[in-house]
């Protein structure tokens, strides 16, 4: 068995908040299973908040203060965890960024937009300018920030191997205008081959497909059972149960094999960029 990686408290307040736990945890001389037994939640998630991916509920914090004994400490500091979390996102997504930090390897498909770990600035603003209309400006620039945080993943060394794929009308429809959708596609062709990802395009010919209602984000782990995530416009969900998550991995295997090869795929996208390159020239 491979050593236990241990959480650097020292990352976030999240993952300081699951360091404490697992130590108080293991000061107790309970497994994962025991401290869990009673409280309603799965062992994977409870490992999932020692690491810092996952955010602690306030009924969970009071069942381990109470078997652990640790006075209300839990409890009292699981919304401080929470608020640092959400810095940047909305509360349905405070789980995703860690998660994907943590990940070994993220598939992606995005049938309406551009995934967000691919996004530039330009192309973010539109999005978050329509998708809530009355958000202040305060609220628009930090998801902003949170955002291009979660692009910091592509520097790491230990960042999970990528795969995504495209629905073609998002590269031919662009939100923004010309110029800066070339620089979009452009930045998405350079992370790709930077990073040794693979990017697949499903074209506007196929009609019907695996997941054409809906975006879906596969995320496996070294230690943790595999996760999807789900977002509609306002709100989004994490699939662990394992008959629908492997129903997610069956669709997203059959929509690879629909899409255009990763070779097709790049080619495509470096001929629209350069179409939106040219039609931004003739503009000026």
């Amino acid at each position: 068995m491979p050593p236990r990686k241990d959480t650097d408290a020292s990352v976030s307040v999240p993952c300081f908040y699951g360091a404490e736990l697992r130590y108080q945890r293991e000061a107790a001389g309970l497994t994962l299973e025991q401290l869990a037994e009673g409280s309603y939640r799965g062992i994977s998630f409870l490992s999932q908040i020692e690491r810092g991916e996952r955010r602690m509920p306030e009924d969970l914090a009071r069942h381990v203060d109470k078997v652990l004994g640790t006075d209300g400490f839990f409890e009292r500091r699981c919304e401080d965890a929470a608020k640092a979390r959400r810095a940047g996102h909305p509360l349905y997504y405070v789980d995703v960024p860690d998660l994907e930090k943590q990940a070994e390897t993220l598939e992606e498909w995005a049938p309406n937009v551009i995934p967000g770990l691919l996004q530039i600035e330009p192309y973010m603003r539109v999005l978050m300018r329509f998708g809530k209309l009355s958000a202040p400006q305060e609220t628009v620039e930090e998801r902003v920030r949170g955002r291009l945080a979660r692009a910091e993943l592509w520097s790491r060394e230990d960042r999970p191997d990528y795969w995504v794929i495209l629905q073609e009308r998002l590269i031919r429809n662009s939100p923004v205008q010309p110029a800066q959708m070339a620089e979009q596609l452009e930045h998405v062709l350079g992370v790709v081959r930077s990073t040794k990802s693979v990017l697949q395009v499903v074209p506007e010919t196929a009609i019907a497909y695996p997941l054409m209602h809906g975006m879906a984000k596969i995320m496996t782990f070294a230690d943790a059972p595999p996760l999807v995530w789900t977002e509609g416009n306002f709100d989004g969900q994490i699939v662990d149960y394992p008959a629908l998550v492997k129903e997610y991995r069956r669709s997203y295997d059959l929509l690879r094999a629909i899409a255009l090869s990763p070779d097709a795929s790049l080619a495509l996208i470096e001929e629209a960029a350069r179409t939106y390159r040219n039609e931004a020239q003739q503009g000026d």
